[in-house]
């Protein structure tokens, strides 16, 4: 196969206009042939942005110049929508999809457009909403994994178990960042052709690179001066990232010492991973008619709170606590590692995210008035892990959407608005509890224990699942962290092999329970001390 060479540490040297369309024709030829090499389908991965735009117009082009006949291998180019893009940009690569397609289908070009979802468990809002996920953090980055990797490498690996082999077409380039040039140099060693890597998270996959080693300013020169062979205006998508840099200026590029607008960054609008959403700051800072997407902006710094710990449950989402070191100050101290966010806060954003979106319809520009920032499927979805997993039987999800936006709930889901329990049944609980939460999440989760096993046929395994609700719920936070400490005291005492302490420690717990046991009367036992007794009999 004929390789497109380039000079040692191309990513450095500058190459003149002349030379960039001497290597474009020679990179058409490679592409051609391994195109023509064998059976093997393409998947070629685009976010529309300049470096996948570029990729995908030197693809086309490279296999339009072929003849009819030697098209036969399906191009496939997928796209992820993660629900939580960019309004703006998200219009743009809706628009680019159906042109591409509908381009594709009139010429005669072997390309299918696949546009691709995450399953709405993994969807942002039902962790964040639902499960109470906190915003994502570089030390807890569940976001990228569930809402872009997942359904991407699913739709691969169904493609390998259909065809054997696949070959992945990405827009990479080691100009973006020291971090890409390393993890792309990583994967060089491995190659088993020029520019084609295999990635261990993909079997049967290899990944072809053809534009690694462009700069920003030859990535924009290609997209300016070639013309859009599907019918796009790449001069729309360069006004984009004009209007998605703080200072509105693309400048003329004439050294590699000048900037080139590709640094502007296009994501997910409540992305916490960065300081701040600088695309959608200068987008709504540099045109008045974008100002609608203010309210997406606000939620997103509004995310972006680093002291969350009293919104978060002082335990895991399993419901056992664990302690971690924390070094605050000069002093170190043992404390909770904090869970997912509390009831309360959970609504609260269900609440905002609704408030959001009946304003954006209200003021956004016409072709934006249809916006969805949470679907109907993820809020079915939401409110069953409420009602199912967190047993929270009032169903404050219906009432919070009509609250906000004055209609009724339509729960898609077969059977959702049946239910024994409700608001009535939870108010009286909580004058009960007198306040008292944990009281509270407990009686709650053993009456929506046993309301879930009387719909079924055989109650198999009901008493497990009332014992876990009191290992999780059945002791107060103050209690709970005490009891997590003194494990963690016995198991560094065990590992140090102090037996003395071991031995200290566990006549110590003993003791207390005994004592505990021995002066409490009948009428003195709280909700926190009771047992659940053995079963045997009524088995």
């Amino acid at each position: 196969m004929t390789t497109a060479q380039q000079p040692e540490k191309t990513v450095q040297q500058a190459r003149t206009v002349a030379e960039l369309v001497d290597y474009i024709q020679a990179l058409t030829t490679e592409i051609q042939e391994l195109y023509c090499l064998d059976q093997i389908p393409w998947v070629l991965g685009v976010s529309w942005g300049k470096d996948s735009s570029a990729i995908l117009q030197l693809v086309w082009n490279a296999i339009a110049a072929l003849p009819p006949e030697k098209r036969t291998k399906t191009i496939h180019v997928i796209t992820t929508d993660t629900q939580v893009e960019n309004p703006i940009v998200s219009a743009w690569v809706r628009t680019s999809m159906r042109q591409l397609a509908s381009a594709a289908k009139e010429k005669g070009m072997p390309i299918e457009t696949h546009l691709l979802y995450p399953a709405v468990k993994d969807t942002f809002w039902v962790n964040l909403i639902g499960k109470g996920y906190p915003a994502p953090r570089m030390r807890f980055r569940w976001c990228t994994e569930r809402l872009k990797i997942q359904p991407a490498n699913s739709f691969i690996r169904n493609m390998v178990r259909d065809n054997g082999e696949v070959i992945l077409v990405l827009g990479m380039r080691k100009a973006e960042s020291t971090k890409r040039a390393t993890v792309m140099e990583k994967h060089e060693e491995g190659r088993v052709r020029d520019r084609l890597s295999p990635r261990s998270s993909l079997i049967n996959s290899l990944v072809y690179t053809p534009i690694e080693d462009w700069r920003n300013d030859e990535v924009w020169l290609y997209l300016m001066q070639w013309h859009n062979p599907w019918g796009g205006n790449n001069k729309d998508l360069f006004t984009l990232y004009r209007g998605a840099t703080a200072d509105n200026e693309c400048p003329l590029v004439v050294d590699t010492s000048t900037p080139s607008c590709g640094d502007s960054r296009f994501g997910c609008w409540v992305c916490t991973l960065v300081s701040q959403d600088k695309s959608m700051e200068a987008m709504i800072q540099n045109d008045e008619e974008k100002e609608w997407m203010q309210p997406l902006l606000d939620i997103r710094n509004e995310l972006d709170i680093k002291q969350d710990w009293d919104k978060r449950d002082f335990r895991r989402i399993w419901g056992d606590v664990q302690l971690f070191e924390r070094n605050k100050d000069g002093e170190t101290t043992v404390v909770p590692i904090p869970g997912p966010y509390i009831k309360y806060w959970r609504e609260h954003w269900l609440r905002r995210l609704l408030e959001a979106q009946t304003k954006i319809r209200r003021t956004a520009p016409e072709n934006m008035r249809d916006i969805t920032l949470i679907t109907l499927e993820e809020m079915s979805e939401i409110r069953r892990i409420w009602l199912e997993d967190k047993h929270e039987f009032d169903d404050s999800l219906p009432r919070i959407y009509q609250e906000v936006t004055g209609e009724e709930f339509q729960d898609p889901r077969p059977g959702a608005d049946y239910s024994l329990l409700g608001r009535d049944e939870w108010i009286v609980l909580e004058e009960i509890c007198e306040g008292d939460a944990m009281h509270l999440e407990l009686m709650a989760k053993l009456l929506d224990t046993e309301r879930q096993y009387r719909k079924k046929t055989r109650r198999v395994g009901i008493y497990e699942t009332l014992e876990k609700c009191f290992n999780t719920s059945s002791r107060s936070p103050e209690d709970a962290i005490k009891n997590a400490r003194l494990k963690r005291e016995l198991s560094e005492a065990v590992s140090q092999g102090d037996v003395a302490k071991v031995k200290q420690m566990t006549l110590g717990d003993v003791a207390a329970i005994n004592e505990v046991d021995e002066g409490e009367s009948d009428e003195e036992v709280t909700w926190a001390s009771m047992k659940f007794s053995k079963r045997n009999s009524e088995e």
